[in-house]
Formats: C-alpha cells, sequence, structure tokens
C-alpha cells in the first residue's frame, strides 16, 4: 500500500504542544521530503512552522468562521481542496474528531493521537501512584505518522536555529561579552510558576555575574512584573508585548540559554535549538512533556511522593505543607547555570 503524500495535521492549541508538533514535523519532513503537510492551527501559532519547506499553514478560526459544527464543516470543505490522502489527529479533541468524523465520511484515512489517558491518571493520583517515566509526547505525536505507515526515527537532538536579531532588539545584543539568558518566569497556572522573589534573586544574580537578561511570555500584568524587574536590576530587558511571536523566536535563537517553568518557553527554545533549564513544580517531566532535544538533567525539581498532582499544573500540590514549586530556590538554580557554564 502506497503512503499518504498530501495529509492534513491538526493541533489548535496549546502554545507549547502546537511547538512540539513543530519539532516533529520539522524532522518528518527532513525524512519524507516528498510528502506534503498541511498544518491547521491558529493563526497566532503559524511562525512555529516557518522554513518547513514542503508544509502549508491553513489557519482554523474557531470564534468566527469555523465556529460549531457548521464551521467546522466549512473548514473541512476548505481542507479537502488541498486533495489529502490522509489526515493525522494531533489534537484529539472535540472539534479535531468532528473533523476527522467528517473526512472519514468522505473516505479519507484517518489516525489520531494516543494521549495515554490512563497512563497519566496513574500517574498525579494520591494513592497508588505509578510514578514512571511516560512516553513523551513528541512520540507519541510521532507515532500517529508511523501508524499511516511512515517510518522514521526522532533524533531527540537539538539543533541551532539561528535568526537575525529583530533591528529593534539591537541594543539587546550590543555587548558581545556579556552572555544572553532568557528568562520564562510565567505560565498559565499559577502552581507551575516560582515566587517572583525567588525569581528576582535569580535575576539580580545573573545580571551581576556577567549576564544579559531577557525577559520573555505574558499580558500586561505580566509585563509590567517584568518592567519593575527591569527598572531595579541592570543588564535586564523585558520583551513582553514589544515583539511578534515571529520576533519572539528570532530573539530565542540568539540566546546562550534559556530558563522557564514547564511552559510554552520551553517548547520555544526547543524549536530554536536553545539548551534550556526547566523549572517543575506540581507538574513532572515523567507526564511526557519534556522539552524536545533537552535533557532530563536539565529540568530543576525537588522529588516528593506527592509529586506530580496534575499533568498541566492546574491543582495545587502541597509537599510537607509547602507547594511543590516553592521546593525550589535560587541557589538550585544558580548552581545549575554556574554548572554549565
Amino acid at each position: 500500500m502506497s503512503l499518504p503524500q498530501r495529509i492534513i495535521v491538526t493541533r489548535f492549541s496549546a502554545m507549547g504542544d502546537v511547538a512540539m508538533v513543530a519539532s516533529v514535523l520539522k524532522e518528518f519532513c527532513i525524512h519524507y521530503p516528498d510528502v506534503e503537510i498541511i498544518m491547521v492551527s491558529r493563526p497566532f501559532f503559524s511562525p512555529f512552522f516557518d522554513g518547513i519547506k514542503n508544509l502549508r499553514f491553513h489557519a482554523i478560526e474557531p470564534k468566527t468562521i469555523h465556529k460549531g459544527f457548521w464551521g467546522l464543516f466549512r473548514l473541512k470543505k476548505e481542507l479537502a481542496q488541498y486533495g489529502p490522502d490522509a489526515v493525522a489527529d494531533l489534537h484529539f479533541n472535540l472539534r479535531s474528531r468532528v473533523l476527522d468524523l467528517l473526512f472519514s465520511l468522505s473516505g479519507v484515512k484517518v489516525k489520531q493521537l494516543d494521549k495515554g489517558r490512563e497512563e497519566k491518571k496513574a500517574l498525579i493520583r494520591k494513592k497508588n501512584k505509578i510514578k514512571v517515566p511516560l512516553r513523551l509526547t513528541v512520540e507519541r505525536y510521532a507515532d500517529v505518522f508511523r501508524t499511516l505507515g511512515f517510518k522514521f526515527e526522532l533524533s531527540h537532538k537539538l539543533v541551532a536555529n539561528l535568526q537575525d536579531v529583530p533591528k529593534v532588539a539591537f541594543s539587546m545584543f550590543a555587548n558581545f561579552d556579556r552572555k544572553k539568558i532568557g528568562i520564562a518566569a510565567f505560565a498559565q497556572h499559577r502552581y507551575k510558576i516560582l515566587s517572583l522573589v525567588k525569581m528576582g534573586q535569580i535575576i539580580d544574580y545573573l545580571a551581576h555575574h556577567g549576564y544579559d537578561v531577557l525577559l520573555f511570555g505574558g499580558g500586561q500584568e505580566e509585563f509590567q512584573i517584568a518592567q519593575n524587574w527591569t527598572e531595579s536590576f541592570p543588564n535586564t530587558h523585558n520583551t513582553i508585548g514589544k515583539f511578534t511571536l515571529r520576533e519572539e523566536l528570532d530573539l530565542i535563537s540568539n540566546l546562550d540559554l534559556m530558563i522557564s517553568m514547564d511552559s510554552s518557553g520551553l517548547h520555544m527554545a526547543s524549536l530554536m535549538g536553545v539548551r534550556c533549564l526547566s523549572l517543575w513544580g506540581a507538574t513532572h517531566p515523567y507526564a511526557g512533556f519534556t522539552g524536545y532535544g533537552q535533557q532530563l538533567a536539565d529540568c530543576i525539581q525537588v522529588e516528593h511522593p506527592n509529586r506530580p498532582s496534575s499533568v498541566y499544573g492546574n491543582k495545587s500540590c502541597i509537599c510537607d505543607g509547602v507547594e511543590a514549586i516553592d521546593l525550589i530556590t535560587p541557589e538550585m538554580v544558580i548552581e545549575r547555570i554556574n554548572g554549565i557554564r
């Protein structure tokens, strides 16, 4: 049986997951340069897929023209014009499954992501927790293509993807004697965020020990916090709200190191081939969301029987009376940075 030559790939959110899909597709498209990929995701995420030659990006607008069943029916008609041979559902949520059904009724082969829900439930439950490393999410994504008949192995290596620094950011990189560290200090859920006091202590140390610090990620509230840090510490720059996603990726590609919570900053660093120290509290690398090509040794965490309490960090995780993320000290992070200088 011949392999599909044109594949629709769906992953609508979240930001970190879409970035991981991009890392997988970059490798897939190197292995199979004659296979055309139509990537379906939110328009904001399109820069993740820049530079993948045999990939087209098709935007889903779930709040407007693609809202509800009839909106998805319209999306199916749009995508059908590409003449796909298969659908690789890397999301497996309600929207993607409706789209899968519409394509399968049209005779198009559909393969779906196995999220490993039961294994993850066993990992996060309070009693009889089964704390073992689960299959990496990027391998689960690759498995969908394998079920379509493709044979390829992920390298799990960081590949430098150096881009030009945006002109408006030249001043952040003007001092060539100072190494550049990015810090993505925020996350969607508060149980994944190191305290502002501790993060401030880390920034203070770095700013006074040979580093320029670039602060990434967040909205207006996070912008103000980052702005306070830039005003309190030298050699510290706030990028929040000042650059497009494409420009943020270009900035990240020029970093010597990234520091991130278990959040999209980690996966953006992986996509640009930059080493990242990631901080883990209520969540755990065992759930499979380690950054692509990153080292487990660079996951900074304090092991405790209560961890993890959730896959996504949306639940409190109290460890001996302390929130799990608060077990991490600034000294632990600084020691790890100094260890890789």
